[in-house]
């Protein structure tokens, strides 16, 4: 398949996960973030797993709860968290410096060369975010910044893991979406129980919106994540990222009768460009696809290997 059709496939996962503010506020009960981020990743990755039927075996065992436990156990939690404590947008602003975080980490983990351009490309969509989604200013709360750095932290860090382990012989980006997804549902799930109690009594507007959030906004959006990550660089990955928050502002348009300010759509098109510019920069000389590309990354090594190498080359 050509990169730029696997590269658009993938930006439909974070332009999913921008319909989910509106989808929560609107359809959802409230004040149940932890709840509503057990109901998007349980169902979802059990449905994987039964459409998959494979389990992990030996170490994957343990990789796929680290995984689980960066992309979705740690991440919704603290994202929600931080949403809460923040002022409007201030938590997607600190989210937008994912790019920045991958770079350091796939120099550190995959080999991959960080460049100017890159770098660059990540403070201006960083900026561009900021203009988009930053209202009035308010307090900052010290334990809300703390939770979306961790947040953004701990999905920068599954990516690039996910990019370095690969996966094992026979199994596809679906079935690894699975792993992880009921990895951190279960980790969710008795954060949800202990914090907010019994789940709410749910209509038929809540069955729906959580139908959305576990199928398309989390199954599907998951496996064309991970799919990309096999596919792309990290870097390019995360560069896909500034999508979710300007998706968000148009659905907050279109549906909500929110308004676009003349600064708002200057940061879009600032944040979309950086986009399109990690893009290209993450194929350019140093990005390559890192040590974590190559075929067979994280797959188990036949025995007559006579060097039994560390594995090494995924978002989420």
């Amino acid at each position: 398949m050509k990169r730029p059709t696997t590269v658009l496939l993938t930006a439909l996962a974070p332009v999913s996960w921008g319909t989910t503010y509106a989808v929560t506020t609107e359809f959802l009960p409230a004040d149940r973030p932890l709840f509503t981020g057990m109901m998007r990743a349980l169902p979802a990755g059990l449905l994987l797993l039964a459409l998959g039927r494979v389990l992990p075996r030996g170490i994957w065992w343990g990789k796929a709860a680290v995984l689980g436990a960066l992309n979705i156990g740690a991440f919704f939690p603290l994202l929600f968290l931080s949403a809460y404590r923040l002022p409007g947008g201030m938590a997607a602003v600190v989210g937008s410096v994912g790019p920045l975080f991958v770079v350091g980490l796939s120099a550190l983990l995959l080999g991959q060369r960080p460049t100017a351009r890159t770098v660059l490309a990540g403070v201006v969509a960083a900026f561009g975010v900021s203009l988009v989604v930053l209202k009035a200013a308010g307090a900052l709360d010290t334990l809300g910044v703390l939770a979306a750095l961790a947040s953004t932290a701990s999905m920068s860090a599954g990516t690039v893991l996910t990019k370095r382990w690969g996966r094992p012989d026979g199994v596809g980006p679906l079935v690894l979406a699975g792993w992880q997804l009921t990895a951190g549902g279960l980790l969710i799930a008795p954060l949800a129980f202990l914090a907010e109690g019994a789940p709410p009594a749910l209509d038929g507007r809540a069955v729906g919106g959580y139908l959305y959030l576990a199928l398309a906004n989390t199954a599907v959006s998951y496996w064309l994540w991970f799919r990309g990550i096999g596919r792309l660089t990290a870097t390019q990955v995360t560069f896909l990222g500034p999508l979710s928050p300007l998706t968000a502002a148009v659905v907050g348009w279109a549906a909500l009768g929110q308004a676009l300010t003349p600064v708002q759509l200057t940061g879009m098109a600032l944040a979309f460009g950086a986009t399109i510019a990690g893009q290209r920069a993450g194929t350019g000389k140093g990005a390559g696809t890192g040590k974590g590309a190559r075929p067979g990354a994280g797959r188990p090594r036949r025995r007559t290997d006579p060097v039994h190498a560390p594995a090494q080359p995924v978002g989420r």
